[in-house]
């Protein structure tokens, strides 16, 4: 691990584990938090698990795991250069997604409107916190996966804020005070990874092209005519991955920069300074937030309402919405062992966490067999 700076977060230092644990002979404790990630089948689903185009395209695009391995990689990047603890930043990282429903914003969207029919929410950063506590059971000695509290906190604080009056269940999260700097790294991180994967996709499906790149998005369009020129010989796939990889490294860059020009600003010598920082430090430049939304713009409205990847999207979430109404009126089709929580827990929530852990494929399957006939799922 590379020598960290004062402001970054020691694993000597943690909170600690809810369930306590000797230490390990030669892995710290944020370092067996990754390994506990990376055996959970909640990150194994993740393979399963649309990102932006489903397997029905092609097996070479992403999915939410492999995904997840460009944002770990990022941010471990970024960690190094800032000297924070790259141990915690990649736990982080690994973890960022595993509570995301089947068939990626849109199945979350979906979920959070069957939760709010019922006076009640679905946070894939909630739902991931659920998932390390409660859903995983793989240990004798406790529930769950038994995480550093600064894991668990960055799982619901690494993109975005709580209050403590809505959200009282997790007040022992320091809701008032920001994350550690490694929890602020991913969501950025995320942001360069998907942005970036999303263009590469596109190109690949054919449903975007380069000059449509150019046209909608100023900064791609400067580092492919930069491409062009300095390999003109090259093949057009080649220049667009020079400028592909170019435009990762400006927004990382930038990102990192920009963070550790922040950090000196505010005199940020110390963990307890970033919670005390009354915003968030880790961020882009004016001009590249101003670029990086240009970008994301320009992706929704190209690429995610693309009139493809809407049909793919509604005839997914068609079949999800009757499952999702399926068990509801009929808990008992349900596996026995959620069926069995509907008698201690709300059904709704008790249906919404069965099919928030499946994959884009079980989802079919399930419909398939709901649906040819009355059998339950055992």
């Amino acid at each position: 691990m590379n020598t960290l700076a004062p402001y970054a977060m020691p694993a000597e230092q943690s909170q600690g584990r809810r369930y306590p644990e000797p230490a390990h002979p030669y892995r710290n404790p944020y370092q067996r938090d990754r390994d506990r990630i990376i055996h959970s089948r909640a990150f194994r689903r993740l393979e399963a698990k649309t990102q932006v185009f489903t397997s029905r395209f092609s097996d070479h695009f992403r999915d939410r795991l492999t995904h997840t391995l460009e944002v770990s990689q990022i941010s471990r990047t970024v960690a190094v250069t800032l000297g924070l603890n790259e141990d915690l930043c990649e736990a982080l990282a690994l973890a960022h997604d595993i509570g995301h429903p089947p068939f990626g914003h849109a199945g979350e969207n979906r979920l959070n409107r069957f939760m709010q029919e019922h006076g009640d929410v679905f946070d894939h950063n909630l739902h991931a916190l659920r998932t390390v506590e409660s859903f995983e059971q793989r240990y004798a000695s406790f529930p769950g996966l038994n995480l550093t509290f600064e894991v668990r906190e960055g799982i619901i604080k690494h993109s975005r804020d709580y209050e403590g009056e809505k959200y009282p269940a997790l007040k022992e999260y320091r809701l008032n005070e920001r994350p550690p700097l490694e929890a602020q790294v991913i969501d950025l991180a995320d942001e360069i990874a998907y942005n970036s994967a999303d263009l590469d996709d596109a190109l690949e499906s054919k449903l975007l092209s380069t000059d449509e790149m150019c046209e909608g998005v100023p900064l791609f369009r400067k580092l492919f005519n930069q491409a062009q020129e300095n390999f003109p010989d090259a093949i057009l796939k080649l220049q667009f991955n020079q400028a592909l990889r170019n435009l990762i490294d400006t927004l990382a860059t930038d990102l990192i920069e920009t963070t550790r020009q922040r950090l000196a600003d505010e005199k940020i010598d110390s963990v307890e300074k970033v919670r005390s920082c009354p915003k968030r430090l880790v961020g882009f430049s004016p001009a590249i937030e101003e670029a990086n939304f240009s970008l994301k713009d320009f992706l929704h409205r190209n690429l995610y309402q693309h009139p493809k990847i809407i049909e793919e999207r509604r005839r997914a979430l068609t079949r999800m919405g009757e499952l999702l109404e399926l068990f509801f009126r009929q808990p008992n089709r349900m596996p026995r062992a959620y069926a069995e929580k509907v008698k201690s827990e709300p059904v709704h929530r008790v249906v919404c966490d069965y099919i928030a852990g499946m994959t884009d494929n079980f989802v079919f399957r399930v419909y398939d067999r709901m649906f040819d006939s009355s059998e339950s799922i055992q």
